[in-house]
């Protein structure tokens, strides 16, 4: 990854993830004994996180309303669903592929523990119903130093470990322990995103996935759409390719080559969804080695804006 690029990154102040620019209103995991079909293929959600090497003094991962059992949850029956949440840095936290995969086996939990909580069903009032709660102090060298960010990268694994129904939250990575203050330069991704569509109809929901210099083609992937609306992939060379769409508690996917232009950039993956309801979905895109890409919450290199070009030759 170009350093160029993630200098365009560096004086973005939002750390939002889901980032208001994606549209999503919150990420989802499911406990245990969900039901894969209500959007949540594999109970476990990966989210990473990335601190410019230049960062000085203590980050903080914040979290809104990490527990199940509130106003914006998803209720199966009785509350029953209790979730983890672990914050891992160092050697392998990011470098293991097992934790870039999109399919949480192996070694995924690679790297150091440095905090974990579990936030078990709660009967009658919440006390975190739409409140925040803070992991750390950390010190960004407790991360892993990945050289081709350019600074240290922790890893949060979420996870559903009892239960069936839905938990929806949302992260900031601040450098405060008590309100959401940006770290300057930091940036949220994933290499599979779960997460709540909005239901106003004729939303936009916009994905942001990696295009790095070894990309030739790619797949994206997604699961539980319910063909509820319409994908299409925009970037400094495509302007709005359609792309296939899931339908109900199915994955569907399309391949798409890749133009040179695109590379070292972010492509935008736009889902316009059509009708006025909920729904939990999940995206991953892979490249020509069936290697997982990451969606960053910011895009790198800007967001993607079609350049149109008109070839004249003169005789």
């Amino acid at each position: 990854m170009a350093s160029s690029t993630l200098t365009s990154v560096t004086n973005v102040h939002a750390q939002a993830v889901p980032n208001p620019g994606e549209n999503i209103p919150y990420l989802v995991t499911f406990g245990a004994k969900g039901d894969p079909a209500w959007g949540d293929d594999d109970h476990t959600s990966t989210q990473f996180f990335l601190i410019p090497k230049s960062t000085k003094g203590a980050v903080y991962v914040r979290v809104y309303d990490p527990g199940t059992g509130g106003a914006l949850d998803e209720k199966k029956g009785a509350w029953d669903t209790s979730t983890q949440f672990s914050v891992y840095g160092g050697q392998g936290a990011h470098s293991s592929g097992d934790a870039r995969a999109t399919d949480p086996k192996g070694d995924f939990r690679a790297g150091n523990l440095l905090e974990q909580k579990v936030y078990k069903p709660v009967t009658g009032t919440d006390p975190l119903d739409k409140k925040w709660v803070t992991f750390g102090p950390f010190d960004p060298n407790q991360g892993e130093y990945v050289a081709d960010f350019g600074g240290f990268v922790f890893k949060v694994i979420v996870e559903g470990k009892s239960g069936d129904d839905g938990n929806l939250y949302s992260f900031f990575l601040s450098s405060s322990p008590t309100d959401n203050i940006p770290v300057e330069g930091g940036n949220g991704f994933t290499y599979e995103y779960s997460f709540r569509l909005p239901s106003t109809p004729n939303a936009q929901i916009h994905l942001y996935p990696f295009i790095d210099k070894n990309v030739v083609s790619i797949k994206q992937s997604n699961f539980d759409g319910d063909a509820d609306g319409r994908l299409r992939l925009y970037s400094i060379a495509r302007n709005g390719q359609p792309a296939e769409l899931s339908g109900d508690g199915k994955w569907a996917s399309s391949q798409h080559v890749i133009d040179p232009r695109e590379k070292g950039l972010s492509m935008d993956l736009t889902y316009i969804k059509k009708g006025a309801y909920p729904n939990d979905v999940v995206f991953y895109v892979t490249d020509q080695y069936d290697k997982a890409l990451p969606f960053f919450a910011i895009p790198l290199g800007g967001k993607p804006k079609y350049r149109y070009t008109v070839d004249i030759r003169f005789k």
